[in-house]
């Protein structure tokens, strides 16, 4: 007995220190390593900063019921942005789709080079009128206080499209030729699916042959106290995202008074059906949040490297202690949210139909059909009729060795090279996913440091962006299109 225990002792000192040595040494630091530079634009940033504060005040507002739409804000938003940026609208030449939704495209003198796409989006969610009270700004106010821009699109993502316009601005003052095409797109409807903006854009585009280099979305930031155990800010680029169906749960009966009710009505049949769906959870996988990690590693503690160096031994730990939160257990898995259901009209009366609406948001790998048949076995109930709406599957991976991952990645780091770069999977939706068949490479990253508290705000209450987000979203969008364009520019205009 003494031998066996002993023989135990040993193989488990010999496994302590195999994952020892791999904790330290399966993981090295990839973090492109440049030169934080000053960037001097010839910007009057007051002036700039009063523009992007005047576009928070046009409430230019998606609603899910489409009889709520009020089209004069859309107008008076594209107005204002056409005289703000003179040069952007003598210069592109111009598209609208859907009445609402822009597209500049800038010509460029090599045809050889493949054009970029870079995104934002105009709309922006309704305001609860139950929380206004909340609000320590009026929502649509554009206020200007303490180093804070206050309102509604701050953040979700009026940032990006005014940052992208004065960036634009900038450049073509400089009267210097682009060598690669560049599209800017503005999307009037992204908070309610895109299908009139982006999805028409996408269509014109694949239309006219046009294949792009890569895209930039709204998606990623950079994350400060998100990740557990990494005391550096955090840039997640987005380079998947979810895809998502419902499925609409269906049963028929006979109805009648409650006074004389079968054993199961329609109702009971229908939600023993969604518990059977709720208790069976898709296989969590953890290709993206490796990808992510692996990323960022070498600047993460030895208990976090310990169990992701050895997800051969520790994958089923890991999983376990990621689905124990919403968070990320979204990260790893597809989900299964229900979300509406109905019965009959009164108290007294058994429902003929009850029918219930359970959303999914699909991880890369599974599908909108694997989804169907996952919960046509689930359920393995043939009262239970099944049938999806409102779908699309999720997008292909793009690559993190391409040439857009790494100029984004670039002048993430040369802002500040304290910013660490990672690429993860977005699990909410963006316009992008309309641009799956013009690019291999489409990215989803805004210019905006989020903190726990911070991402509240989005579609919350007290939306605000920090002064300083906003002149480094300039900056940084500036870099990005001044090296995408292949514009050589003065010394002293870019510094």
């Amino acid at each position: 007995m003494k031998k066996l225990f002993g023989m135990l002792l040993l193989l488990i000192i010999i496994l302590a220190a195999i994952l020892g040595i791999r904790s330290e040494t399966v993981f090295k630091d990839t973090q492109l390593q440049v030169q934080q530079l000053e960037h001097n634009l010839p910007l009057d940033t007051d002036a700039a900063i009063n523009r992007f504060a005047k576009g928070i005040q046009f409430q230019t507002i998606s609603h899910d019921d489409p009889e709520k739409f009020n089209a004069q804000p859309f107008i008076d938003f594209r107005q204002h942005i056409k005289l703000s940026y003179p040069l952007v609208h003598q210069i592109a030449q111009q598209k609208t789709f859907g009445e609402h939704s822009l597209l500049y495209y800038f010509p460029g003198t090599d045809k050889s080079l493949k054009p970029a796409l870079l995104m934002g989006h105009m709309d922006v969610v309704p305001v609860d009128e139950a929380t206004l009270d909340k609000w320590q700004q009026p929502p649509f106010s554009g206020v200007v206080e303490n180093g804070t821009i206050w309102g509604r699109g701050t953040i979700d993502d009026k940032v990006t499209v005014f940052a992208l316009l004065e960036s634009m601005e900038l450049l073509l003052q400089q009267n210097k030729p682009f060598k690669r095409g560049i599209y800017l797109a503005f999307g009037h409807d992204e908070e309610t699916g895109g299908t009139r903006g982006a999805v028409k854009i996408a269509e014109y585009l694949q239309q006219q042959g046009v294949e792009f280099e890569f895209v930039l979305d709204e998606g990623g930031a950079i994350t400060e106290g998100i990740m557990p155990g990494i005391e550096q800010p955090v840039a997640l680029v987005g380079v998947a995202e979810k895809g998502f169906v419902n499925l609409r749960l269906t049963v028929n009966s006979a109805g009648g008074h409650s006074s004389q009710p079968p054993e199961h009505t329609a109702l009971g049949i229908l939600s023993d059906a969604i518990v059977k769906v709720e208790n069976a959870q898709f296989t969590p996988d953890l290709t993206f949040s490796k990808m992510t990690f692996d990323a960022v590693a070498t600047y993460a503690p030895l208990s976090s490297r310990l169990s992701m160096a050895n997800l051969w031994l520790l994958e089923p730990v890991v999983s376990n202690v990621m689905v124990k939160s919403p968070s990320s257990a979204a990260s790893i898995r597809t989900t299964i949210a229900a979300t509406m259901a109905k019965g009959s009209s009164k108290s007294n009366i058994l429902p003929s139909q009850a029918s219930a609406v359970i959303n999914f948001r699909i991880l890369p790998g599974d599908s909108i059909e694997s989804v169907k048949q996952h919960v046509i076995s689930a359920i393995d109930d043939e009262r239970v009729m099944i049938s999806d709406f409102m779908s699309i599957n999720p997008s292909e991976v793009s690559p993190t060795d391409s040439f857009g991952f790494k100029l984004i990645e670039k002048h993430i780091r040369q802002l500040d090279n304290d910013v660490l770069v990672a690429p993860y999977l977005v699990i909410g939706g963006t316009d992008s996913r309309y641009y799956t068949g013009l690019s291999k490479n489409i990215y989803r990253f805004m210019m905006v440091r989020l903190n726990p508290e911070s991402l509240t705000r989005f579609h919350g209450i007290n939306e605000q962006l920090p002064v300083e987000d906003y002149l480094n979203a300039i900056r940084f969008f500036h870099a990005m299109l001044q090296e995408t364009a292949g514009v050589e520019l003065s010394e002293n205009s870019n510094g």
